[in-house]
Parts: C-alpha cells; sequence; structure tokens
C-alpha cells in the first residue's frame, strides 16, 4: 500500500517514512500541501499522513480538497498536528481528517495510530463489501418481483394473441390463402413468448451496455436455468 506523506520538516517527514516503511508501506513524500494535492490528483492513496501547517496549502486546506474528491471516503486521513485546543482538534475533524496525533511523537506512538488507521480502513472496507452485496441482492429481488409482474401482465394477452393468429392461419390455410400481416403478428409474438420464457429462467442476472452509457438486462445467453 502506498502511503502519501505531507510534511515540510524534513525530521518529522524522515520519521514518519521510517514508521510508515517499518510496516510495509510504500512512502510517497511530499514537502508542501501544494505538491501533496497533485500527487493525490494523479493517485488516489489509501492513506495519507498530513502535516497541519505547511507551505502553498496548508493541512486543512489538502483535507477539504482530498475529502472533495473521494466522496466515498476511501482514504484515511492522520493530520500530525501541533495544535492541540479543542476548537483547533475540531478544526482537523471537520476539514475531513479520520484521525490526529500531537506534535512532538514518538516512532512507537506513531505506529500504535497507523496500526489503528489499518484497521478501521479494513472494517470500512468490509462495510462497503456488505453494502454492495447487499444492494445487490436487493437489485435481485427487484429483478425477481418485475420478472413476475411481467409474467402475470403479459402472459394471458400473449396466449390470446397467439391462440388467435392461429386460428386466423389455420383458416386461411384452409381456404388456400395466406395474409401475411397475419403471419408477421405470429412471428413476432413467437419472439415475445421467447423472451418471456427466457426471463422466467433467469438466475443470475447480469446486464449489457445499451444506449448512452444506459444499461439493460442481458437475455441473449444463458444466465438463465437451461429446460
Amino acid at each position: 500500500m502506498k502511503v502519501l506523506i505531507a510534511d515540510d520538516d524534513a525530521t518529522i517527514q524522515a520519521l514518519v517514512r521510517a514508521v510508515v516503511v517499518s510496516l510495509g508501506y510504500e512512502p510517497v513524500e511530499a514537502a508542501d500541501g501544494g505538491d501533496a494535492w497533485e500527487r493525490y490528483r494523479n493517485e488516489r492513496f489509501p492513506l495519507a499522513v498530513v502535516d497541519i501547517e505547511m507551505p502553498d496549502m496548508d493541512g486543512l486546506e489538502l483535507c477539504r480538497r482530498i475529502r472533495g474528491a473521494d466522496p466515498d471516503h476511501e482514504s484515511f486521513i492522520l493530520v500530525l498536528t501541533g495544535r492541540n485546543t479543542q476548537d483547533d482538534l475540531g478544526a482537523v475533524l471537520e476539514a475531513g481528517a479520520d484521525d490526529y496525533i500531537a506534535k512532538p511523537t514518538s516512532p512507537s506512538n506513531l505506529r500504535a495510530r497507523l496500526v489503528i488507521a489499518r484497521r478501521r480502513m479494513e472494517q470500512e472496507a468490509q462495510r462497503r463489501a456488505a453494502e454492495a452485496e447487499l444492494a445487490r441482492a436487493r437489485w435481485l429481488a427487484g429483478i425477481g418481483e418485475t420478472s413476475i409482474a411481467l409474467q402475470h401482465e403479459i402472459n394471458n394477452p400473449l396466449s390470446a394473441l397467439l391462440g388467435h393468429a392461429e386460428l386466423m392461419m389455420m383458416d386461411e390455410k384452409e381456404r388456400g390463402e395466406e395474409n401475411e400481416h397475419v403471419r408477421v403478428i405470429h412471428e413476432q409474438a413467437r419472439r415475445i413468448a421467447d423472451v418471456m420464457k427466457r426471463l422466467r429462467r433467469l438466475r443470475d442476472p447480469r446486464t449489457v451496455e445499451y444506449v448512452a452509457g444506459a444499461r439493460m438486462l442481458d437475455l441473449s445467453h444463458p444466465p438463465y436455468e437451461e429446460p
């Protein structure tokens, strides 16, 4: 995992780098807030360690920009701050930081906070995965309910349409006649019946791109149960 380190103090930067490396992470360093923001824009780091006071752009503004570009809260931000009043710490959290650590700090203290950050990131990833699975389950349930509703609303009139078309075709055959319009109606009704059959057997719904970014159910080949 790559970790963005944003700090203009070479001593603090070296401390953070050493701890990050000891945890098996890859440090990516920026000497000011502007440089850190450009690096984040080019590569969304899952973890950022940000100093509160930096030239060009301070840590609070960097936090705000990261959060603006990360609406799903996939990046964890740990702020290093020498400001430890209640108002200052409140401002850090309001800017979008997930956690903070007061300076000066020790390697063991920083390591502990980064381990906690990793655990929270893992928990957040598990939560997002569970929410995605729940959303898919609801989507599948909706597909099933829609399928049943369509079958209920379409099958009866479709059966009547097919039956009448077949009777008309039988009558024409007895008279030695053929009506192209009736044949087309019968053919297209059979196509609708085939789509309804595939929809009824649908077991693992998938989608394909339709137009203008819209997607539709793929009924062209089985993710459905074969008869």
